[in-house]
């Protein structure tokens, strides 16, 4: 039987799955996964879920022209685990999938729910001559 769960709802349920795990933990093993479409949507579950857990204000990923992928999460501004140059990739293509944004910039809204809970993060991308850029930014206090 074939899978036909959107990038949104599969998402969700991977929320669900590793919320009760270390999610930086499991977002540092990433890079040595195979980079397929599950491992982009896993790592994207796990930084809500670290996102969530850290309070943070938002999580940028950023690929350059050369393939690199960096991470940076605004709570304090540190380096995640880079998920590895294809599965980064794969992240932006699943990023714009779920969010439908198909210009080199824009901004939509993202509900999730989870465990019971619900939320709506900001989702920001931004494709530049030699970067692009995903943005999730998190709900704030007030």
């Amino acid at each position: 039987m074939k899978e036909s769960a959107s990038p949104h709802l599969k998402v969700q349920e991977l929320c669900d799955c590793y919320a009760e795990t270390d999610p930086l933990k499991e977002m540092s093993a990433i890079i040595r996964e195979p980079a397929t479409e599950e491992t982009a949507l896993k790592w994207l579950a796990l930084a809500v879920l670290h996102g969530v857990n850290s309070n943070a204000e938002k999580i940028n990923l950023v690929k350059t022209e050369s393939g690199k992928v960096g991470i940076t999460a605004t709570y304090r501004t540190t380096e995640l685990p880079s998920p590895g140059e294809e599965t980064g990739a794969r992240i932006l293509d699943i990023a714009r999938a779920i969010t439908h944004i198909e210009t080199d910039k824009g901004k939509t809204d993202l509900a999730l729910g989870f465990r019971g809970n619900s939320m709506e993060l900001k989702i920001k991308i931004k494709k530049e001559k030699d970067r692009e850029r995903i943005t999730l930014h998190f709900p704030g206090e007030g």
